[in-house]
């Protein structure tokens, strides 16, 4: 069997004044990956992007933060696959999700960029056969007001609930590392609800 994930990107825009905002979720994901695993992030400039190796289940996962904006996104990704010639089947891709309300995170594999702009230009530049880890940041409430809102941070509260979704999510790592994705989405769409 292949291996099911060799490589994680998260999405989000480079520099300080971005870090925090929501729409770096993505990266807020895999810094919190690469804490867990005891990796490092190193600029790479052939790719433009921040890359570490870390080993998950025994296996090598390359993680990435593409450095070019979110919405160039897609040629640090590409460049990537193909120089350590990985399979789009086995990328995840990390990235903050308006249509999912925070303390909501899902797993999926494939369909459409439903208006990211950092998923868009991967599906432009490597097809739309990747993993997605969807990190629910809510919704402002109109379409005209979503590009201020995820480009701002969020409240205390809005905070806790995706970092605590980074958590679950990195929890079912080697579920997907060992069972698949299936396995993976499983577990992590059926937590309880214990907080409800």
């Amino acid at each position: 069997m292949n291996q099911p994930l060799t490589m994680v990107a998260g999405l989000g825009n480079p520099g300080e004044k971005h870090e925090r905002t929501l729409h770096n979720a993505g990266f807020w994901f895999v810094d919190a990956l690469a804490r867990k695993l005891g990796g490092s992030f190193r600029y790479e400039k052939k790719f433009d992007a921040e890359v570490c190796k870390v080993a998950l289940c025994g296996h090598d996962v390359w993680l990435a933060k593409p450095q070019s904006f979110m919405n160039l996104s897609g040629q640090p990704v590409r460049a990537m696959l193909d120089y350590y010639r990985l399979d789009i089947d086995a990328l995840l891709v990390a990235h903050d999700e308006i249509d999912l309300p925070p303390g909501t995170v899902r797993l999926k594999k494939g369909g459409g960029h439903g208006g990211h702009n950092g998923l868009r230009d991967i599906v432009r530049h490597a097809g739309p056969d990747f993993m997605r880890l969807r990190l629910g940041v809510g919704h402002p409430g109109d379409k005209s007001r979503v590009t201020g809102y995820v480009l701002k941070r969020g409240s205390g509260d809005v905070e806790a609930k995706i970092e605590k979704n980074i958590d679950e999510a990195i929890a079912v790592m080697p579920l997907l590392m060992d069972e698949g994705l299936n396995a993976a989405m499983k577990k992590l769409h059926t937590k309880p609800k214990a907080d409800a």
